[in-house]
């Protein structure tokens, strides 16, 4: 492999690794690159199933090509493999009036969405 096809790998490998989004999935704003995982609010499509997220705030490919949307980035979006579906850890919410006898315990389980962002589309 010549020198110049080894450092333009490298200097590939590097801009992917710096390429970042800020996307809104069900109302929450997520910094997201390429390779990442996170939890969302549960989405409707099945585990293994791709789904395309339009609604890009801001895409960066580097540190001086930085797109911000007004309010979206007209053409961007980020497509994501849906990995599982889960439900988070319990929470116990307690309600209480002193002096009343009133107690009430209500417990509360959110269920999310485990995502892998495959891509992120500039458009343009």
């Amino acid at each position: 492999m010549a020198l110049h096809t080894v450092a333009y790998t490298l200097a590939a490998i590097f801009l992917i690794s710096l390429m970042f989004a800020v996307v809104s999935i069900a109302g929450f704003q997520e910094k997201v690159s390429q390779g990442s995982k996170l939890q969302v609010p549960l989405l409707s499509a099945e585990p293994g199933k791709t789904v395309t997220f339009d609604t890009v705030l801001l895409l960066a490919k580097s540190d001086a090509d930085v797109a911000v949307g007004t309010p979206t980035v007209p053409g961007a979006s980020v497509e994501a493999k849906v990995l599982a579906h889960g439900k988070g850890d319990k929470i116990r919410v307690f309600k209480m009036r002193r002096r009343k006898g009133y107690r009430r315990v209500h417990g509360h389980r959110q269920e999310y969405s485990e995502i892998e962002v495959t891509k992120i589309n500039a458009g343009k």
